[in-house]
C-alpha cells in the first residue's frame, strides 16, 4: 500500500492530514481513478489513525468529488480527468475538416510533452501499464481492420503515454479531449489502413518507438518520436484531402464548360 502513518503537525486536524496525503497520492498518478481505497478498519490501522477521523476525511474527500462511495460499501478514487468536451461541440469540430488540422496541432504540443515528461517520469507501475496498452496496441494493428475499437485500442496507448507523465493538468485535458480524440484516431487509421502502401507498418513503427524510448527513460528521444508520429498522421490527412478535392475541382470545371 502506497499510504503512510499520519503524523500531522502542530494543530492540523487529523483528518486535514489524511485529506493531504490521499490528495497527494491522486496528483501523483499513484492512486488512479477507480482505485478502491482499503476498507476502513483495515485503512484506519495502516495510517494509525481512529476510525472516527478517518470518516471525517472521507467525507471531506466526497464533499470534493475525489472519491465516491462504491455499491456494497467502501470508497473508490473518483475520475477527476473525466471527459469534459460536450458532444454536441465535438459534432461541430467533427463537421468541419479544417479542424482536424487544429487537433493535431494541440495534440502535437500535448502528447510531445506527455512523451518527454513519461520518459523521465515513469514508474514501474507505469512501464507496466504501457507495456500492457503497447500489447494491445500491436494486435488491434495486425489486425488490418479498422473498427473504433481499434482506434480506442490506439488512444489508450497514448493516454497511458500520458498518465505516466505524472502532469494531472495534461492527463486531465488528454481525458477531456476523449470523445474528440477517438474519433479523430478512427479517421487517421481509417485513411492509413485503406490505402495499404506501407503506411501501416510505418504507424506500428513510431509506436514502437514511442513505446521504446518511454521505456528506456530517453526523454528527447521520446518527444521526437511523439512528433514524427503526429507529423506523419498530418502528412496522411493532408494527402487525403488533396485526393478528395481534386474530383471535386474536375467537377466544377466540367460544370463551367457545360
Amino acid at each position: 500500500m502506497p499510504f503512510e502513518a499520519i503524523k500531522p503537525p502542530a494543530r492540523v486536524r487529523l483528518s486535514d492530514s489524511i485529506v493531504l496525503q490521499i490528495e497527494r497520492l491522486m496528483m501523483q498518478g499513484t492512486l488512479k481513478p477507480g482505485d478502491p481505497l482499503p476498507p476502513e478498519r483495515e485503512f484506519a490501522e495502516h495510517l494509525a489513525v481512529s476510525r472516527p477521523s478517518l470518516r471525517e476525511a472521507l467525507l471531506k474527500l466526497e464533499a470534493r468529488g475525489l472519491v465516491h462511495v462504491r455499491r456494497g460499501g467502501g470508497y473508490s478514487v473518483a475520475d477527476v480527468t473525466a471527459p469534459t468536451l460536450t458532444d454536441p461541440l465535438v459534432h461541430l469540430l467533427q463537421q468541419h475538416p479544417p479542424a482536424s488540422f487544429d487537433i493535431l496541432e494541440l495534440r502535437h504540443g500535448l502528447e510531445e510533452m506527455a512523451a518527454y515528461l513519461a520518459a523521465q517520469r515513469a514508474t514501474d507501475a507505469d512501464r507496466t501499464n504501457l507495456k500492457e496498452r503497447y500489447a494491445a496496441l500491436v494486435q488491434a494493428d495486425k489486425s488490418k481492420g479498422e473498427s473504433m475499437a481499434n482506434a480506442e485500442t490506439d488512444l489508450e496507448f497514448h493516454l497511458a503515454v500520458a498518465d505516466a507523465s505524472h502532469n494531472v493538468a495534461l492527463m486531465h485535458v488528454m481525458r477531456g479531449l476523449f470523445n474528440l480524440l477517438r474519433t479523430s484516431t478512427y479517421r487517421f487509421r481509417e485513411l492509413i489502413f485503406a490505402v495499404r502502401d506501407g503506411s501501416d507498418r510505418l504507424l506500428h513503427e513510431q509506436h514502437r518507438a514511442i513505446y521504446d524510448a518511454v521505456m528506456k527513460g530517453a526523454p528527447e528521444t521520446a518527444r521526437e518520436a511523439a512528433h514524427l508520429h503526429l507529423s506523419f498522421l498530418e502528412a496522411t490527412l493532408r494527402a487525403a484531402d488533396r485526393k478528395r478535392s481534386s474530383p471535386e475541382r474536375s467537377a466544377g470545371k466540367i460544370k463551367r464548360r457545360a
